[in-house]
């Protein structure tokens, strides 16, 4: 059951802002659409919506924040949805921002709980690098106004770019959730999947094992699903876009990444 979160009021003063609506941030976005994306005045127009818009991030990691994890942390991952929102908002398709941003926030907090499900039953150094992808996650797309590709990450975090990598296909492997799975509607009433909230990588590390035995498995797979994963892993592209490069549907797409995750879990098991 999707959970009903309304709208915060912006934390703006009443005499700019009298609605809690966000309706105008469709306007910004209209106006953003006109501008060259490399002119300055981008940029700047970005980044005010990114302010206004920072308020509501805030609003849904308070929502969450009473189910034992700190506010700082929620706030981060609340955050990096929001830019995950930003990034994939087209006013053209939807007239509502909120309806499109709330519900991918929201999905990016609840994939966060479901990260930190697995804490107890992994060693310490991977739960303490777990947050460190999450929390450098959050910084970079802050910085770069999209989400980090995998080398951006092994650069922010010292760590070499094979392992981030592989330890993001094995973690994904481990704990499978369909990528195609039904989340709910978006404006336009078409079905919302899981990969649908989310932009960019995924940071899942837990349950890492063997690095070696993921490295023989992914060169063994097939050309195609080798392909799949290298654009889902190390170009962070969506299932919407790596259908676009390879001539099939998104759902041919999904299938194909949960076949090979859930191939690549049962070996490692």
């Amino acid at each position: 059951m999707t959970e009903a979160l309304a709208p915060p009021r912006p934390m703006r003063p009443a005499s700019t802002h009298k609605d809690d609506s966000y309706d105008d941030v469709v306007d910004m976005f209209l106006t953003l659409s006109t501008m060259p994306a490399e002119s300055h005045e981008y940029r700047r127009q970005r980044e005010c919506i990114v302010s206004r818009c920072l308020p509501l991030a805030d609003h849904v990691a308070r929502h969450f924040a009473r189910r034992g994890e700190g506010l700082d942390d929620l706030t981060q991952v609340a955050r990096l949805g929001l830019m995950n929102a930003i990034n994939r908002f087209d006013p053209e398709k939807g007239p509502s921002f909120i309806g499109f941003a709330i519900p991918t926030m929201m999905g990016e907090v609840r994939r966060h709980f479901r990260d930190y499900s697995w804490g107890m039953r992994v060693p310490r150094r991977l739960r303490e690098l777990h947050v460190q992808i999450i929390r450098a996650t959050a910084d970079l797309a802050q910085k770069l106004g999209r989400a980090p590709t995998a080398r951006e990450l092994s650069q922010e975090l010292g760590v070499r770019h094979d392992e981030i990598v592989e330890c993001l296909v094995a973690g994904d492997a481990y704990q499978l959730e369909s990528l195609d799975a039904p989340v709910g509607a978006d404006n336009t009433g078409r079905t919302r999947l899981v990969a649908d909230a989310v932009g960019g990588v995924d940071p899942q590390i837990d349950h890492i094992t063997n690095r070696e035995a993921v490295r023989t498995l992914i060169a063994d797979l097939p050309v195609r699903e080798r392909e799949v994963l290298r654009m889902r892993f190390f170009e962070s592209m969506t299932q919407s876009q790596i259908a676009e490069r390879i001539g099939v549907s998104q759902m041919q797409v999904s299938r194909i990444l949960a076949n090979t995750l859930s191939s690549l879990r049962d070996q490692l098991e």
